[in-house]
């Protein structure tokens, strides 16, 4: 695993570790500010709990769990699609920047805003990531190359060894009669 990835994953992985710790903790913190974002997504997920403070900590566990999986390279991928699944409504919950009235205040939920989006980016570059190794689908498409070679080669060498064959059988059956 290259260099990168070994210092790249943590650093990204750490805001989620530290701020799931903190909705799981004490999701009341949070719930007030959530309730807009929870309740349209708990009425059409039957899974999901109707609670907002539950809610917030369920939300906060994936983060917890997903930070350190990713952070420890153990199914990064996965770990990274689910933080990101867990970013979207934490960012439209927590930085909504058009409603806001104070022209400070907007301009810092608007910072906060693109940084969740600009993390979100990073989720998704890392789900996607490989690790330096072959992807399935690629290795899917190139051990299909492969048959497709390897039976070209065995047409060829029947091919090639049955005119042989053929002319010494022909030769046999005229030394026979």
């Amino acid at each position: 695993m290259s260099l990168l990835r070994v210092l790249g994953r943590p650093m990204l992985a750490s805001m989620f570790v530290a701020g799931g710790l903190d909705s799981v903790r004490n999701p009341q913190n949070v719930a007030p500010v959530a309730e807009s974002v929870v309740k349209p997504v708990t009425d059409r997920v039957a899974v999901l709990p109707d609670r907002t403070e539950d809610a917030v900590r369920l939300s906060g566990a994936v983060q917890v769990v997903g930070g350190l999986l990713l952070a420890t390279g153990r199914l990064s991928r996965p770990a990274a699609l689910a933080v990101a699944v867990t970013l979207v409504p934490t960012t439209l919950a927590a930085h909504r920047f058009w409603e806001e009235e104070d022209p400070g205040q907007r301009m810092q939920q608007r910072i906060h805003f693109l940084k969740n989006l600009s993390m979100l980016g990073g989720l998704l570059i890392a789900a996607d990531d490989t690790g330096a190794a072959p992807s399935l689908l690629w290795r899917s498409r190139h051990a299909a190359h492969d048959l497709r070679r390897d039976a070209h080669l065995v047409r060829r060498s029947v091919r090639a060894g049955a005119g042989p064959a053929a002319a010494a059988g022909r030769v046999r059956a005229k030394l026979s009669c």
